[in-house]
């Protein structure tokens, strides 16, 4: 919407009119969309935790038989607020559509992504909050919801005669030529793994307060300079880098669930007044998933989110491990204390916030390390 006013400046005399010329470059929507994203979920924080509180959604925490001495460290958690993903949504959204190109498709695809998931998780978040119980849709149900979204983008990108050939190719860190020029027809299950794969590792890192949140800001930041990168033809050629044209204007939704993540650690830093909920958690996942698909970085998500894939290569790990011994010994032998990881960590000692800030750390150097794979190549 603001991205119009530009074209008052377009034969202006007056200065004023000149200075709309600004609403066209991309850098500068991109920090008015983090700015206002992160406003917005800084003004209209407090009264989506009342609405919440008010609608009896709070978080259920899993019983001590459950988790046993986790219970003693999260108990007094139970009945914070949960499905708080609504508000970093609806900044991410307003904020989108005040700032990125209305004629970019991308943008409508990364928007319905954002909102697709968003109610996959809010569905799972209510059902928990109806039980009164951890337990949602079902992993099968989940999977089936995640994989309808993969074949929505495969089929956005393997339709397009302009950008299927390019979509088809298998890019990694640290080369300058495609490990593959075709995955054939591997290229929707590919897709599908990425998107799977990054939204459900996000949903099982969100389990201390403002530790999913931190480590969103960085990831999304990351990927807000790839995308501009990718989308820009003199830089892209310079890096030997996937250049798509339409992915430039990204970088504007990607800085709005920046701002947007920064905004909500107001309220879900420790101890937290919200929680994110599988709301917040699957959207953020499937978004990431996908804009590494528009810009071809997929299998960099895997360094730039590599707390993500820490929390849930642990959890693999576990259930691994326990179903190996299970069958060897007659009694499931385990790896961590307790899984996703950050669980082990606590469990070991750590202050809920030693952990959390540490992760941040992590979650800071693994988005630097992705980003300094553009120029090693």
């Amino acid at each position: 919407m603001m991205y119009l006013l530009h074209h008052f400046a377009e034969g202006a005399t007056n200065d004023f009119l000149k200075a709309l010329n600004v609403f066209q470059y991309i850098t500068f929507r991109a920090v008015a969309a983090a700015t206002t994203a992160f406003l917005l979920s800084l003004i209209c924080g407090n009264w989506v935790i009342r609405r919440l509180i008010s609608l009896k959604l709070g978080q259920p925490i899993r019983t001590k038989e459950e988790v046993h001495k986790l219970y003693e460290l999260h108990g007094q958690k139970a009945g914070t607020p949960t499905m708080g993903g609504v508000l970093i949504l609806g900044s991410v959204v307003v904020s989108s559509l005040l700032w990125a190109r209305p004629d970019n498709t991308a943008v409508w695809l990364l928007l319905f992504t954002l909102i697709y998931s968003g109610a996959l998780g809010f569905w799972d978040d209510y059902l928990k909050v109806a039980k009164k119980n951890s337990t949602g849709i079902s992993e099968r149900t989940k999977l089936i919801g995640q994989g309808i979204l993969a074949a929505i983008i495969a089929a956005y990108f393997l339709t397009n005669p302009a950008i299927e050939v390019q979509a088809r190719a298998l890019f990694v860190p640290f080369s300058k030529a495609p490990l593959l020029w075709n995955l054939g027809a591997f290229t929707a299950v590919f897709f599908a793994i990425v998107i799977m794969g990054a939204s459900n590792a996000v949903n099982l890192t969100d389990g201390l307060d403002g530790l999913a949140a931190g480590c969103t800001v960085t990831a999304s930041f990351a990927y807000a300079v790839l995308c501009y990168v990718a989308g820009h033809i003199r830089i892209a050629e310079y890096l030997q880098i996937p250049y798509y044209p339409f992915v430039g204007e990204l970088t504007v939704i990607c800085m709005a669930v920046t701002g947007a993540a920064f905004g909500f650690l107001w309220w879900n830093c420790h101890p937290a007044k919200v929680f994110m909920g599988d709301t917040g958690s699957l959207a953020i996942g499937g978004f990431l998933g996908v804009v590494a698909i528009c810009c071809k970085q997929e299998l960099l998500l895997v360094v730039v989110g590599g707390v993500f894939v820490v929390e849930a290569g642990s959890v693999l790990i576990q259930r691994a491990w326990f179903k190996i011994t299970k069958r060897i010994y007659g009694e499931g032998r385990r790896v961590f204390l307790m899984s996703p990881i950050h669980h082990h960590f606590e469990l070991k000692g750590w202050k809920e916030n030693t952990v959390i800030v540490r992760f941040w750390i992590l979650s800071v150097m693994c988005a630097l390390l992705g980003l300094a794979t553009l120029k090693l190549r």
